[in-house]
């Protein structure tokens, strides 16, 4: 039995479920993208008509002296990367193309073949992480950090995009990338497209204020390429990003949370969920820009891949300390948390379930909010019908309210008609979830007794056919399920036989 006063224990329960959660949703965002756009932008303004060359041709052709001979190459190279299926990217590493490519980089007065090799690298590294080395490998990252300062636009977009490959094979690459001083250049860039916005946090770094003046000047394409590699910037863990890097970042995602484009907003949502799921530090870190606020109103957003890393980032930040938990409800998470609960999407049903779970843990006055805010009954409702993954989810915020809130609380709770669905869930497979439940009837049996409505309290578990579904879990063969099970009825239900079924209209509990 979990003690109610165990505040501890319970903040490891939200890690716990954090980690559950985070676990079955790391695929929602794309680590690598390959692009197979058919027309190749010329930076130059050159028109140069394709080539189809044999793999052998493409080989001799890299490998010239003559620079159009190996722009003719590359493309074609570039070309076969580009196959919308099966692109033969193994088998242009193992032709031994990558140092050549990477020397082209360099290549500042033949901006078209630059754009080809950066283009035919990010196709590359967007394949395995045995692929993502050995571009890594042949030298392409500082180079391609170079590229980020191209006078030519198409150049520069093809280089950021072949660095968030790189970036989000995992944290060695994504390291290796910060730590040739992407960063600055690609904030650079940032700096040059966000568009006016003024904000009630705009004090918050005075360096930016130029930022706040400008009007955007690149094709929003290009900035949605920029804000994926940042979110790759700040992927991962074991370890975190450095925390130099992080504050390095912060306030351009913050400024990049106003941008009108959607998935500009998408990505710039993930990075921020990446950086707050983890210690309350990291959390604090973004806290601290202000973000709150303009997530809480993204999280009305009716796109869905806006919806879904701004929910994912509140629900990181309210795992945190009581205080982080505390700002995320004055900037009004609990306006829009429960009406998610009925969002049509089960996947958004769960988060707002879980971050509910992660209010309910804390202290008492942040119960009290949940109640307030209405958020039982719909609670309620998804416990009676939801798919089973967002019943889990609302089980611990009703077993996170029961060990932490107090006996008028409870009585709410019950009146809210929370025990009827927790019945019915007792017959499930899921042993874990069974336990939880049996918990939470512990502490509300107990809660009754406090205020003398035990006896009207057993009369109700009975009517609703709980007395029989404890029984019958005696006989489970998960030994900590059937010891629960014989603990609850010989405390609560064996003192003496019920002599009255519960009657509908029966009084109990009232506050």
């Amino acid at each position: 039995m979990m003690n109610s006063n165990d505040l501890p224990m319970r903040r490891q329960q939200r890690i716990a479920v954090s980690l559950e959660l985070r676990k079955a949703k790391k695929d929602e965002q794309s680590l690598k993208r390959r692009n197979i756009t058919d027309v190749s932008p010329d930076p130059s303004k050159q028109q140069t008509k394709g080539v189809s060359l044999t793999l052998q041709e493409i080989i001799n052709g890299v490998n010239a002296s003559d620079p159009e001979l190996c722009f003719q190459a590359t493309q074609a190279a570039r070309k076969m990367l580009s196959r919308e299926k099966n692109p033969p990217l193994k088998l242009i590493v193992d032709a031994g193309l990558i140092p050549r490519l990477v020397e082209f980089l360099k290549s500042s007065l033949h901006p078209r073949l630059q754009l080809e090799a950066a283009w035919a690298l990010t196709n590359i590294a967007s394949g395995t992480s045995e692929l993502t080395r050995a571009v890594v490998d042949g030298g392409a990252i500082q180079p391609l950090v170079e590229l980020l300062s191209s006078p030519h636009m198409t150049v520069c977009e093809q280089a950021v995009w072949a660095l968030g490959n790189i970036a989000g094979d995992g944290p060695k690459f994504r390291d290796n990338v910060i730590l040739s001083d992407a960063i600055p250049h690609l904030l650079t860039l940032v700096s040059s497209s966000i568009p006016v916005v003024r904000t009630h946090c705009h004090w918050c770094f005075p360096s930016l204020h130029p930022m706040l003046e400008t009007v955007s000047s690149l094709q929003v394409t290009f900035l949605r390429n920029i804000a994926w590699t940042l979110s790759n910037l700040c992927r991962n863990k074991n370890p975190y990003p450095s925390d130099h890097a992080v504050k390095q970042m912060l306030p351009a995602l913050f400024h990049l949370l106003w941008h009108p484009d959607g998935e500009v907003l998408s990505d710039t949502c993930w990075a921020l969920s990446y950086l707050t799921d983890g210690c309350d530090t990291r959390i604090g870190q973004v806290v601290d820009t202000g973000v709150l606020p303009r997530l809480v109103e993204l999280m009305s957003s009716s796109e869905l891949n806006v919806l879904t890393p701004s929910l994912r980032t509140v629900g990181n930040i309210v795992t945190g300390t009581d205080h982080q938990t505390q700002l995320a409800l004055d900037a009004g998470i609990l306006a829009v948390l429960p009406q998610l609960l009925t969002h049509p999407r089960s996947s958004i049903q769960k988060e707002a379930a879980w971050a509910l779970s992660n209010v309910a843990a804390g202290p008492r006055q942040h119960i009290q909010q949940l109640i307030v805010c209405g958020a039982l009954p719909p609670l309620v409702a998804v416990l009676e019908n939801g798919e089973f993954k967002v019943q889990k989810e609302a089980v611990w915020t009703v077993a996170n309210f029961t060990t932490g809130g107090t006996v008028d609380q409870l009585i709410q709770l019950v009146q809210a008609g929370v025990l009827e669905p927790l019945i019915n869930l007792l017959t499930i497979p899921d042993t874990k979830i069974v336990l939880i439940i049996l918990d939470i009837l512990f502490f509300i049996l107990q809660a009754a007794e406090k205020i003398s409505q035990k006896e009207n309290m057993c009369l109700l578990i009975e009517g609703l056919g709980g007395i029989d579904r404890i029984e019958a879990l005696q006989l489970h063969q998960n030994r900590q399920i059937a010891l629960t099970a014989l603990n609850i009825t010989e405390r609560h239900f064996c003192e003496k036989k019920l002599a009255q079924p519960y009657q509908p209209g029966t009084k109990i509990m009232n506050s």
